[in-house]
């Protein structure tokens, strides 16, 4: 069982894509009022602004900066698309650290109709490429396993085993795994898998919501907790027996959800946080 009390938000962070519609001034304005104590900002929210300065007004706003969302997509179909994947990561470390994120989160890539070993042959190299300069500005790279329904394109890393597979094979001080229970309550080795990452020192990263049942959109209809079939408190004490004392990441795609009102959604995600996970 989760080892802090349930109605305490002082790991509560929430990702700016799940309250998309918000403008980061409203986010600024609106997170720190319902309690949301950390933020992971995605990239397209800080489009057209001064990023050093976001961070600033994160922070004098009272919110940890806990991750930049997100790097990744390593894999293409030739030479040049891979270095055009490098030259963006690289972006978006130095976005990081410009913005003050410790962490940027990875969504590994794949590309339809190559094997999946050459995309995670290919993963391997360009974090390898990139995690030298992360670590010399100061951030660390979490690769993010995603449901098996994201190989074709998303992703070629599905499963925690090859996370903790990839980061041991790597050996690098910064390279660790983010663990998104939306992409991974149904692995039959997730306990087992958690306290490896854990022991290596590799769990960066905990993504939170829910699975919807029946899921209308395999992209933008998850859940907040408790909407579906996850059982968040569980992996959440799985996490924690591993080490894990960050924040909780309240992570969603939902188009019910960004049609709401985001004021009454915001203490929806509190409530759900509160009494679900």
């Amino acid at each position: 069982m989760p080892a802090q009390p349930l109605n305490d938000t002082r790991r509560l962070c929430v990702h700016t894509i799940t309250t998309k519609p918000l403008s980061m001034e409203q986010v600024l304005e609106h997170y720190p009022k319902y309690g949301v104590a950390g933020i992971t900002v995605w990239r397209q929210a800080l489009e057209g602004r001064d990023v050093a300065q976001t961070g600033k007004q994160l922070r004098n706003a009272g919110m940890s900066i806990v991750s930049l969302c997100r790097g990744g997509f390593f894999p293409a179909a030739d030479e040049a698309g891979r270095k055009k994947a490098i030259g963006e990561n690289i972006e978006a470390i130095d976005e990081a650290a410009t913005l003050g994120a410790p962490l940027v989160v990875l969504v590994c890539g794949a590309v339809p109709g190559q094997p999946l070993d050459e995309s995670r042959k290919q993963i391997a190299d360009g974090i390898a490429a990139v995690a030298g300069h992360a670590q010399k500005v100061g951030v660390k790279l979490a690769v993010e396993p995603l449901h098996p329904m994201y190989a074709d394109s998303r992703s070629a890393i599905n499963t925690m085993r090859q996370a903790n597979d990839l980061c041991e094979a790597l050996k690098m001080p910064n390279v660790g795994v983010a663990v998104d229970v939306y992409h991974l309550w149904w692995d039959p080795e997730l306990q087992s898998e958690i306290a490896r990452c854990g022991r290596n020192g590799h769990l960066y990263a905990f993504h939170i919501c829910d699975w919807r049942t029946p899921t209308e959109d395999l992209l933008n209809d998850r859940g907040l907790m408790g909407d579906g079939c996850i059982d968040v408190r569980q992996i959440r004490g799985w996490v924690e027996d591993a080490g894990f004392d960050g924040f909780n990441e309240v992570e969603v795609f939902s188009n019910r959800y960004w049609a709401m009102d985001q004021r009454m959604y915001l203490e929806r995600i509190v409530d759900a946080y509160k009494t679900k996970s």
